[in-house]
């Protein structure tokens, strides 16, 4: 009941963001939720006027659909043929009193009666305000369809009865665009039309206020809250919606009374979890709200990360560029080291630190969300820390797993630079490949999630060998695609050694499988120098065979320089020096076919990149 806990504190927390509408990167609106409401797509708009009397209606634009309505703890989770009717905007089956008469299919309770009975409640109420009393007053009259037709946003045949579907040579209305399944299906909101500033029905607060006064009064008798600790109204209605508007998933349900949901130890439900209504609304609301705002999904897997008075905490789950773009652009230069990374990134993060002193809960809350089935979504993970002990290891982990990567796209247009630690959905695709699913990245993420938090976890041994097994396979690659997934293993492996390797070269490393490591870039260098152009050289084409036996391999590789370094005449004296010091190093007992681990992609990397930064240098010297 923590992670329910810790969502109510944050409702709590940011009151003053209710109703108050933001967009995501795609344009798409969201708020954090008032209690008693929720969201839905809206079809139609009919406004009233001040008297009670129809004034207009038209068709709603998709991007303007999505509409805050109040709603009961039975509207929110009608479903199938049960008559549940939302308090204010409902579809239309609801809310006219004439759709049976033009042909409308109603089920077998009176919709609209259930539907006119409830409204009259609150508009009669003292918590009533006058936009809800003026659209009482006008659908009382129930002929809203008679002016939908005559406002032509709704269209009848020769009998009098609703088109459902336009097969006309004439233009389509649009009425039709937005229609599935028949006119019942369509959802109407109400406004009010005045000469007066008000705000539109649905974006009132004081609509909104007015029904949560008046709902709370209709809540059933005081119980145990079990995520409070007080007495108030309680609910075995739970939200759903939450992953977006049309989930159907719910965290808390217990509604299997033949099952084996709760049966056996306890004799309702409630007395397993009993959890007021004003929690479940607060904390599922700013679940969503939180979702929406800074919550990673993939197929459908929620990974989320934010503060209780703070919600903006980086992501564990964040583009890699978010905390190197704020440390600064990485330096073109191998002297870059971890250390002084290290500090760059402690930096970026500083913003955040700074403001703990003002926040009286200082923890950081980490959940993962999924759903096995349509009806029932589970917790998968829930972590509570202290927020200065998650910075630290965000520290940790953007510094220990860190390299230099240079990412291309397919078309060699966009460029990234950058060094740090790679995109947790980099590592899937590095170690599983670019058609991997959403199953298998959500997997690999989740079970990062303690390599991040947990400075004592190593990265899944699988993991690294795959990433390690396609780095080395780089004919089965694209140029582009290989060097990502090279850099990327080249910081998973890095990890493995606590972060104790740099991009810069080690010429103080003994290492065997590094030393061989740095004999293959010297082989591929010499080749691509000699050619002067951009193909698979062979230290490329048997780095595969290299990795499994390099010392028969390496005779192969070797004999086939031969005839570059023709080609380079006296300038391949520096690159057979450079070879000869390399191999020196090797001691005779360890030049053999043993298979060579990750770090002999370390050495691969590190010596390409020197003689890189070496021949840039170079060109860039005025000639004398």
């Amino acid at each position: 009941m923590s992670w329910l806990l810790n969502l109510y504190e944050t409702y709590e927390s940011h009151l003053d963001q209710i109703g108050k509408i933001e967009k995501k990167r795609n344009e798409q609106e969201y708020t954090l939720l008032p209690i008693s409401h929720t969201t839905q797509t809206a079809h139609i708009e009919v406004r009233i006027t001040e008297d009670g009397e129809f004034h207009s209606a038209n068709v709603i634009e998709k991007g303007n659909a999505i509409t805050l309505i109040p709603c009961t703890e039975d509207s929110a989770s009608r479903a199938g043929a049960v008559v549940a009717p939302y308090p204010l905007h409902d579809k239309i089956s609801y809310v006219a009193g004439d759709f049976a008469a033009y042909g409308g299919q109603v089920k077998k309770e009176e919709p609209f009666q259930a539907y006119i009975s409830n409204l009259r409640a609150w508009a009669e109420s003292p918590y009533a305000v006058n936009q809800i009393k003026s659209i009482y007053r006008y659908l009382s009259k129930g002929h809203l369809i008679q002016d939908l037709v005559a406002e032509r946003v709704l269209h009848v045949d020769e009998n009098n009865r609703l088109i459902e579907k336009w097969d006309k040579p004439d233009i389509k209305p649009p009425i039709f665009s937005v229609m599935v399944g028949g006119p019942e299906s369509l959802f109407v909101r109400f406004n009010v039309y005045s000469p007066k500033l008000y705000a539109e029905v649905w974006k009132d607060p004081a609509v909104y206020e007015s029904f949560i006064r008046y709902y709370r009064e209709e809540l059933r008798e005081d119980d145990l809250c079990y995520v409070t600790g007080e007495m108030r109204p309680s609910t075995d209605k739970h939200a759903n919606k939450i992953r977006n508007a049309a989930d159907k998933a719910k965290l808390i349900s217990a509604n299997d009374k033949s099952g084996f949901t709760y049966r056996g130890r306890f004799a309702d439900s409630r007395e397993a979890a009993n959890i007021s209504y004003e929690v479940s609304q607060k904390a599922h609301n700013a679940l969503k709200w939180l979702i929406n705002r800074q919550g990673k999904i993939i197929d459908q897997r929620v990974f989320l990360v934010w503060g209780n008075e703070d919600p903006d905490i980086p992501s564990l789950a964040d583009d890699p560029f978010a905390i190197p773009e704020a440390a600064g652009p990485a330096k073109d230069t191998a002297a870059y080291t971890a250390k002084e990374y290290a500090l760059e990134v402690s930096k970026a993060l500083d913003g955040y630190r700074n403001r703990l002193s003002r926040a009286s809960k200082e923890n950081v809350n980490i959940l993962v969300l999924d759903s096995a089935t349509t009806g029932r979504m589970a917790v998968l993970y829930y972590r509570n820390m202290d927020k200065r002990l998650y910075l630290d290891r965000l520290v940790k982990w953007h510094t220990t797993c860190a390299w230099l990567h240079r990412y291309h796209t397919a078309a060699e247009g966009d460029r990234f630079h950058f060094y740090g630690a790679p995109a947790t959905k980099d590592i899937a695709f590095a170690s599983y490949g670019p058609r991997a699913g959403d199953k298998v990245v959500k997997g690999l993420m989740e079970r990062m999630l303690p390599c991040i938090l947990d400075e004592q976890r190593e990265i899944p041994r699988d993991i690294v060998s795959s990433a390690c097994q396609r780095a080395s396979n780089p004919i089965g690659m694209e140029r582009w695609e290989w060097e990502k997934t090279l850099s990327i293993t080249c910081a998973l492996v890095n990890h493995q050694y606590k972060g104790g390797y740099q991009v810069a070269l080690d010429y103080d490393n003994h290492d065997r499988d590094y030393l061989f490591g740095r004999l293959l870039a010297v082989a591929d260098v010499l080749e691509r120098v000699a050619l002067e152009e951009n193909r698979s050289t062979n230290a490329i084409r048997y780095m595969n065979a290299f990795s499994r036996h390099p010392a028969r391999t390496w005779g192969t590789i070797q004999a086939s320089l031969q005839p570059y370094q023709a080609r380079l005449g006296a300038k391949a004296t520096y690159w057979n020096k450079i070879i000869d010091e390399i191999g020196s190093k090797i001691p005779i007992d360890q030049f053999n076919n043993r298979p060579l681990s990750g770090v002999y992609l370390l050495g691969f990397y590190s010596q390409r990149h020197e003689l890189y930064q070496k021949k840039q240098k170079q060109e860039q010297e005025p000639s004398e």
